[in-house]
């Protein structure tokens, strides 16, 4: 079987596929997208992060997502027993972007697709990897299109950015499991006909709707919300035996904040559920090839985090593949996956103090210490890699400090 070759073979066409194939591209290498799906499909992670905006920047995706008239988003808004919280992104503590959008990701993930094409960066979409063979950096894959047509395709290197797909950590056994206990969603787009705008459309808001239980709703520009329960398996099984359309508005009926603005809402489509969802991988890299995204560990949707982290790990991994291509010697456990997990391990102890409840001692406190807020601000601007900021340098410790400092000045108990 005659084998097509390209320098950089490129696994997902999402944002952390094509954001490393768009900067891979312009440094002068050929590059190849193979894609499971047919685009556009659905997928969530719709609120993004001022961060990711520097990669969306450098891989020239800008100005074609400028274009389709995304809702801006311009901070996050917390609410608990109608006390509110607002964080704006202008007030964080690190410089960067003030703002980013909310998406469809489905017209989102198609949009940076169809400029990488524009780019000259052919993308196969419905064709699994079935197989890959190493030879020192250099790589055989085996690839299936939607007719059961098998093909090769020799790579200098792989960037695997295939998201729940896995590819990589699939097919060579590297999968094991989160220290995130399991958690599921149930979720949906409703057509949002009462949202006023009081109604937070320019920024994501997040409702504790009891300990452990969250709900996001995100606005878009075209009218419609998506909007989504999450929390521990348990919390669902209190409506088994309904559809899950008659389960989610059961469960919107006893938030006291949506119950009204959602009462008979049109829902697009039946909710969907996921579960189960926070999985990492033994390495980050190997001979030949880098994972980038939610192919090396995704936490947790409550700080919008998954778009941040599959783009700045794929900015961040084309850069050492380009370095690697040009024959320079590459560190990757030092410049990637030291990188990469100094991100992750700061939005993971900011997910681990939202259900334990620190982060609610922090966000609905009175009184607040402005330059404290901006500095957790930058954190859900998703400026995990600032070590200047200190509720990032010491993420672990810090978050519990200032709730024992909030309670003890508040007289809350513990």
């Amino acid at each position: 079987m005659k084998a097509d070759k390209t320098d950089v073979l490129v696994i997902g066409a999402g944002p952390a596929g094509t954001v490393a194939a768009s900067i891979i591209k312009k440094a002068g290498f050929s590059v190849r997208i193979v894609e499971k799906m047919k685009f556009p499909r659905f997928v969530i992670g719709e609120s993004l992060l001022p961060r990711c905006m520097e990669a969306l920047e450098e891989a020239g995706f800008l100005e074609a997502v400028k274009e389709k008239g995304f809702q801006e988003k311009f901070g996050a808004k917390f609410v608990k027993n109608g006390k509110i919280c607002d964080y704006f992104f202008a007030d964080q503590f690190t410089p960067g972007w003030s703002w980013t959008w909310q998406v469809p990701r489905e017209e989102f993930d198609k949009t940076l697709a169809d400029t990488c094409e524009t780019m000259g960066i052919p993308i196969d979409y419905e064709t699994t990897v079935t197989g890959i063979e190493f030879n020192g950096s250099d790589s055989v894959t085996t690839v299936e299109d939607i007719n059961g047509n098998k093909s090769l395709i020799e790579a200098r290197f792989i960037v695997d950015g295939s998201g729940y797909g896995r590819v990589i950590p699939r097919l060579f056994n590297m999968d094991k499991p989160s220290n995130l206990p399991p958690r599921k969603t149930l979720f949906t787009h409703v057509v949002d006909t009462k949202r006023t705008m009081d109604d937070e459309p320019n920024r994501i808001t997040i409702i504790v709707h009891q300990y452990g239980i969250w709900i996001w709703v995100i606005p878009f520009s075209n009218g419609n919300t998506s909007v989504g329960f999450v929390g521990e398996p348990a919390f669902f099984e209190t409506t088994n035996g309904l559809t899950p359309q008659e389960q989610l508005r059961t469960l919107i009926a006893t938030e006291p904040y949506l119950a009204e603005r959602m009462k008979d809402v049109e829902i697009i489509f039946e909710p969907k559920s996921i579960q189960s969802w926070s999985t990492t991988t033994d390495k980050f890299y190997g001979d030949g090839f880098v994972l980038t995204g939610n192919v090396t560990e995704f936490l947790d949707p409550v700080f919008s985090s998954g778009v941040t982290l599959a783009t700045v790990s794929s900015q961040t991994a084309a850069h050492l593949v380009i370095k690697k291509l040009q024959g320079e010697n590459v560190d990757w456990e030092k410049d990637y996956t030291e990188v990469m997990m100094q991100g992750v391990n700061t939005f993971r102890s900011y997910v681990m103090a939202w259900y334990e409840g620190t982060l609610d001692t922090i966000f609905f406190a009175d009184n607040q210490v402005a330059e404290i807020k901006s500095m957790i601000c930058s954190v859900l601007a998703g400026y995990v890699w600032d070590d200047s900021n200190p509720y990032v340098k010491d993420h672990s410790t810090a978050l519990i400090k200032l709730a024992k400092r909030i309670k003890l000045r508040d007289s809350i108990p513990d």
